[in-house]
């Protein structure tokens, strides 16, 4: 269960790192891309559970990246100036 929670961390924090490449991050921290790569996973979780879709590593990730790059952007929108 705890090798579980450090793999989701340690792909949230790369899905975060991609989805902060796709949107052209400028300065972002390696912490805070962790943290939206894992909010992103888990908004990409419940899309992806609401569409039918998942049940793979690779629809997984897909989901993970789509997602973090929807929560990279409102973060932008909302909390950036």
């Amino acid at each position: 269960m705890l090798i579980k929670l450090i793999i989701e961390i340690i792909l949230g924090g790369v899905c975060g790192y991609i989805a902060n490449g796709i949107m052209k991050g400028k300065s972002d921290s390696i912490l805070q891309n962790v943290i939206l790569g894992i909010v992103g996973g888990f908004v990409g979780g419940i899309i992806g559970n609401l569409l039918g879709l998942g049940g793979g590593w690779i629809t997984g990730i897909i989901l993970s990246i789509g997602g973090a790059c929807l929560v990279v952007w409102l973060y932008r929108k909302f909390f950036k100036k």
